[in-house]
């Protein structure tokens, strides 16, 4: 355990630009360069050894997913009641560095907005339509789509919030709280010491940058792929592979150009405008669409999700090992937990001047409340569309949303506006995490330069959109399940460890809480 005292004089800040950190840029980008080269040189054996590990993982390793998942949302009910709300970040005199309205709306595109946009429709259909076996529902029944919402609000809602605002909150009180370095190690602190936990920190900083890698490329796959749906709905434009590179280059190029011009221009303004056009859409697809059955199915399943909560989440991962889960639950618990280290230095920095109740109010709470609505907003529509015969469950994930857009009034413009909503959602998520990678892989990085150089951004983002395209090109959304189970592992270690920090921050903060005023920073 470390021990300080608020006696200890406040650390120099230093002025100096950020350099290339060596030995935490290397490892990760050149691991990610080989598995990309090795899978377009040899696809097929690269694609087997990829689908053994990720089999071999999941059934060795699948609990520690749910266990990660389940102990966030636990420490983090837990810390929205405590004392420790109280504390600002950054010191009692900090000031914020941003509206509440930018810190909400970069909070939430930052996360998992271009996931709900590819998954509200076609994840309740497959739900719906091939329930767990360890439930006991009928395929295709009124219990299988209530349970196909309840599911869905598990996946994304409170659950990856708590993931992302755990591992946030333990990073912004280490960095300005306790004056430590801008280093995922930096959270290790309050369980490991000082010692441990800043000699063990370029490697910390160098998995997390790898699995940050495979999940941004997953979740890039992604969105190459809705993209690309959105284009043959539209415009008659085939979905294949020279088309997703092209599709690729535009997302890396934007993201890089935007990420170039730092926290308070380009990401701020993605944000907003993203923020407000999900509003928008949300708004106009509940107005113009089932507007009675949403409210209704929308009222039960989240009366489901409650009562299912645990077993859901639970049972059907870790006592029945319904393969459901496998396909499902542990996927996404991966994907989350492979972004959270690197998103949470992002998080964490723009958290500057905020209580930690408020914190938990805008990183937790809110976030998951507006993906509840826009769960059940599209949920119940594709669902209701199904239930009417629209076959909507054969076609092609990446073409589901566009489906269900167009059989509703002003079906283009819904499914125009869908398109550049998914094209603007991944920038902005992407954006905000190039600018963490180039950050957190360079030396030097403080209030006064938070920003690792434009080369390195440049770096980041070739790298994640070659990772991309190389695993979609070859195994399309079983790729991206790949990329995300590996990225994931070596994260969710971390993030036990960061928990166990957090804890310790809980039960100990007006020992550890060292900042007292503006002048106090943090040190780089």
């Amino acid at each position: 355990m470390v021990r300080v005292t608020r006696n200890d004089p406040p650390s120099p800040v230093s002025v100096a630009r950020p350099r290339l950190n060596h030995r935490v840029f290397w490892p990760p980008f050149a691991l990610m360069l080989l598995a990309a080269g090795l899978n377009l040189i040899s696809p097929l054996k690269f694609g087997n050894w990829f689908r053994s590990a990720n089999g071999w993982l999941l059934d060795h390793f699948g609990w520690l997913f749910v266990a990660c998942a389940f102990a966030s949302f636990a420490v983090c009910v837990w810390i929205c009641f405590s004392p420790l709300g109280k504390v600002r970040l950054g010191g009692r005199n900090a000031q914020p560095l941003m509206s509440r309205w930018n810190w909400f709306a970069i909070t939430l595109c930052t996360t998992i907005a271009v996931g709900i946009l590819f998954w509200s429709t076609a994840e309740p259909l497959h739900h719906h339509a091939r329930p767990p076996e360890s439930l006991g529902l009928a395929a295709s029944s009124p219990e299988s789509a209530r349970f196909a919402l309840a599911a869905l609000h598990l996946h994304w809602t409170f659950i990856p919030y708590s993931i992302y605002c755990a591992a946030s909150l333990a990073f912004a009180f280490a960095h300005y709280n306790m004056r430590l370095p801008f280093s995922l190690g930096s959270t290790l602190v309050p369980i490991l010491g000082r010692r441990a936990a800043m000699g063990a920190g370029p490697f910390v900083d160098a998995i997390c940058l790898f699995s940050l890698v495979a999940g941004m490329a997953a979740s890039l796959g992604t969105g190459i792929l809705t993209i690309a749906g959105g284009l043959q709905n539209v415009l008659r434009i085939p979905s294949v592979p020279w088309v997703w590179a092209l599709i690729a280059v535009a997302i890396v190029a934007t993201f890089v150009v935007s990420s170039a011009t730092g926290l308070m221009k380009g990401i701020r303004i993605l944000s907003d405008v993203n923020a407000k056009g999900l509003l928008l859409l949300g708004l106009v697809v509940f107005v113009i669409g089932p507007t009675l059955p949403i409210l209704r199915w929308g009222l039960w399943s989240a009366g489901e999700f409650a009562v299912r909560f645990l077993q859901v989440g639970l049972q059907t991962s870790l006592v029945s090992r319904d393969p459901w889960s496998k396909e499902w639950s542990v996927f996404y618990w991966a994907v989350w937990i492979a972004w959270t280290p690197i998103t949470a230095c992002f998080l964490g920095r723009i958290a500057y001047g905020r209580t930690v109740r408020e914190f938990m109010m805008v990183n937790f709470v809110l976030p998951a409340l507006f993906s509840m609505v826009w769960m059940a907003v599209f949920g119940v529509t594709a669902l209701q569309l199904e239930m009417n015969g629209a076959g909507l469950v054969e076609q092609p994930f990446e073409s589901i949303s566009y489906a269900v857009l167009r059989s509703l009034p002003w079906g283009v413009g819904l499914v125009l506006f869908y398109l550049l909503s998914a094209f603007v959602c991944f920038v902005t998520s992407a954006d905000s995490n190039t600018t963490a990678m180039a950050s957190i892989s360079s030396q030097g990085v403080s209030l006064e330069n938070p920003e690792g150089s434009l080369t390195l951004k440049i770096a980041w983002g070739l790298l994640v959109g070659g990772s991309a395209w190389t695993m979609i090109a070859f195994a399309k959304i079983d790729g991206i399940k790949y990329l995300s189970n590996l990225g994931g592992f070596p994260a969710a270690i971390l993030l036990l460890f960061i928990l166990g920090s957090l804890v310790v921050i809980q039960l100990r903060y007006r020992t550890l809480n060292i900042v007292d005023s503006a002048s106090s920073e943090p040190t780089p």
